[in-house]
């Protein structure tokens, strides 16, 4: 079992909670994660892209001209693919990027991003996140207090909206409650912080 201190929002230590070693220590599948991960960034592509097939294009209802007899090579349609303005052959189409699998593969996926954190040092857990305003520059002072550089992802309960509305204008946080955590926002971030409640919520969630 990985033991951890909880501390509050001016880094001071509150007590030690142990994390569980089968959600938070052990063998990192890369595998399980690299795919989970794509399969949430193509989820997000549109995949909206067309263009129009010979049938699809309008006009050249008829013959430009006769079969024989004009010297000109033999036509069917003016919208045929070598006619400026016909169809395009073998053209792109909308696609659906997305693809499933199965429950057990992203619940390791998840634990092994969980795992993966862990072992950089870059979980930090508080007792609870209760802000004093919603000033930025006071929640700033916090992230300074806790030494949290670069993009730090914040995991909660229930919604927090006051942590939510003092780190919106801040590009490098994002909160989310623990029923959102996924692998690609926590592999994009360079610090996870997690409530104590968090961390007990994944627990029963991830066993």
């Amino acid at each position: 079992m990985t033991k951890i201190s909880v501390k509050n929002i001016k880094g001071e230590s509150v007590k030690d909670i142990t994390l569980e070693n089968t959600i938070w220590n052990i063998e990192v599948n890369n595998d399980a994660l690299k795919k989970m991960i794509r399969l949430q960034l193509d989820s997000m592509r549109q995949g909206t892209r067309k263009t129009k097939s010979r049938s699809e294009v309008s006009g050249g209802g008829r013959k430009p001209w006769k079969q024989k007899g004009t010297g000109r090579a033999r036509q069917g349609s003016i919208r045929a693919t070598q006619w400026r303005g016909g169809g395009i052959p073998m053209g792109v189409d909308n696609r659906d990027y997305t693809f499933k699998i199965n429950r057990k593969e992203r619940v390791l996926a998840l634990k092994s991003a969980l795992t993966d954190k862990a072992k950089e040092k870059k979980v930090v857990v508080l007792d609870e996140i209760k802000l004093a305003n919603l000033k930025t520059k006071e929640f700033t002072k916090i992230l300074e207090t806790l030494k949290l550089n670069g993009k730090t992802l914040f995991v909660t309960v229930d919604e927090n909206e006051d942590l939510y509305m003092a780190s919106r204008n801040l590009g490098n946080v994002l909160v989310l409650m623990a029923e959102e955590l996924n692998c690609y926002d926590i592999v994009n971030a360079d610090n996870l912080v997690l409530t104590e409640e968090a961390v007990n919520k994944l627990g029963e969630v991830l066993k």
